[in-house]
């Protein structure tokens, strides 16, 4: 079946897992987020964003909801070229709307189709095991099943050799947004306990919780690493001073001590996919990462020594 078929994905995380599966051939079409691996920033752009460039998180925060509070999307469907490039199957998401394009985005495209209507594929993962369960329907919908047990099997397997705890763990606050405070959770406490830490704030699971900077004080973590969701290190390292100002930044042990990391949150933890397995092994480096480590861009993460 996966000889011919066409297939557009417009979530990062699912235009990794088919690739996982062998289908890099088979990718005709692109969400404006996907850009990985490298072959498919060549691949047309199916969508875009309404959030303008340069926003700081507390403004994104802000466009967001003035978006959603007026009943729109935060994102567009380029329904022409979509529809040209004729896909067998559409690769989506519907755990998050202001995260990625979701099937209600689609709404107008699919009403007006002309011919047979591609099959949409939804993943919505919330832990480790949903973002296998993911690896296999996208492996039915293109008959790669064998190659999505084999692929999960193989990270599955990766996870299980990081997994090397050492006691105690130390806790750990893993920041998916700055301004306002957000914790990550979904699969990324499942990934601190792999990688021998205990997560604090978040459950395994469940959607990440806002944060109070006074309950950030009271458990003061042994280490703090900043994903931001979408953001790469150089942007979150602009966004540092937000945090440096606040009172409480620093009575913050990991402050004092040095235990402050960021990573690359637009690459990793918030691609529910194959790297995920790398995203443990960022989380381990920096837990147990000597004090003269701080860390390159090409690992995905850096310590911060606030300069």
């Amino acid at each position: 079946m996966s000889g011919d078929l066409r297939v557009v994905s417009l979530l990062p995380s699912a235009t990794e897992i088919a690739v996982a599966l062998g289908l890099e051939p088979n990718i005709v079409g692109r969400s404006h987020e996907c850009d990985f691996p490298n072959f498919v920033r060549d691949l047309p752009i199916c969508t875009s964003t309404k959030l303008e460039k340069g926003l700081q998180s507390d403004e994104i925060d802000k466009r967001v909801q003035e978006i959603v509070r007026q009943g729109l999307s935060v994102y567009e469907v380029d329904t022409p070229l979509l529809q040209s490039l004729k896909p067998d199957v559409i690769l989506t998401q519907s755990q998050c709307a202001v995260c990625a394009v979701t099937p209600d985005d689609l709404e107008e495209a699919l009403a007006s189709w002309i011919g047979q209507k591609p099959k949409l594929i939804s993943l919505a993962p919330d832990n480790l095991d949903d973002v296998w369960r993911d690896f296999r329907s996208v492996g039915e919908a293109v008959g790669r099943t064998e190659e999505a047990e084999q692929a999960i099997a193989e990270l599955q397997e990766r996870l299980r050799q990081l997994g090397a705890n050492k006691a105690p763990p130390p806790t750990v606050a893993a920041i998916e947004w700055i301004e306002p405070l957000m914790v990550a959770g979904n699969w990324v406490p499942e990934l601190i306990e792999i990688a021998g830490g205990q997560s604090l704030f978040a459950t395994a699971g469940q959607h990440s919780p806002w944060l109070e900077w006074d309950d950030l004080l009271a458990s003061d973590p042994d280490k703090i690493i900043f994903m931001p969701c979408g953001y790469q290190i150089g942007q979150t390292l602009a966004e540092m001073p937000t945090m440096v100002k606040h009172p409480h930044w620093p009575k913050l042990s990991a402050v004092k001590n040095g235990e402050v990391f960021l990573a690359d949150g637009h690459h990793f933890f918030n691609r529910p996919g194959p790297r995920l397995v790398e995203s443990a092994q960022i989380i381990a480096d920096t837990l147990y990462a000597d004090p003269g480590d701080n860390g390159d861009l090409s690992k995905g993460w850096i310590r911060w020594t606030g300069e």
